[in-house]
């Protein structure tokens, strides 16, 4: 799958907050095309190269509703990403926010799919129908 949302990015300086754009790669959490808003790091080097550096986030946006996140940046590369771990919590909290899917839920549908014929109470299959086969 290759989903690919934007999101604003914001790199934390003390003094000062650069802000962009990019592309998160749902599947991957690698962030692309990046492009800074009122700034031009081949002026004035990327944001993640001053000293004054601090931490970059990030922000999912739909119907006036956002979901915050940390991203990760590789400063030898300069390349953006979102951990395994956020990347999931990301999603899990999108579906809360944005479409009232709440982790519970989330849950009781996954059980009721791996359930052979949709039933909790079925047994589970054993053998070499069982679960690792």
């Amino acid at each position: 799958m290759d989903l690919k949302v934007p999101i604003a990015i914001s790199d934390e300086l003390s003094d000062d907050i650069v802000t962009s754009k990019g592309l998160l790669n749902l599947a991957s959490g690698e962030i692309e095309r990046i492009e800074y808003e009122d700034y031009d790091p081949k002026l004035q080097g990327f944001p993640f190269e001053s000293e004054d550096y601090e931490f970059t986030c990030g922000t999912l946006s739909n119907n006036g509703k956002d979901v915050e996140f940390r991203v990760d940046v590789n400063k030898v590369s300069g390349q953006y990403s979102v951990s395994a771990n956020e990347l999931l919590e990301i999603k899990v909290r999108a579906a809360a926010l944005f479409a009232g899917v709440t982790g519970t839920s989330l849950l009781a549908n996954a059980d009721t799919a791996a359930s052979p014929v949709g039933d909790k109470s079925a047994k589970p299959r054993t053998g070499r129908q069982g679960p690792l086969h």
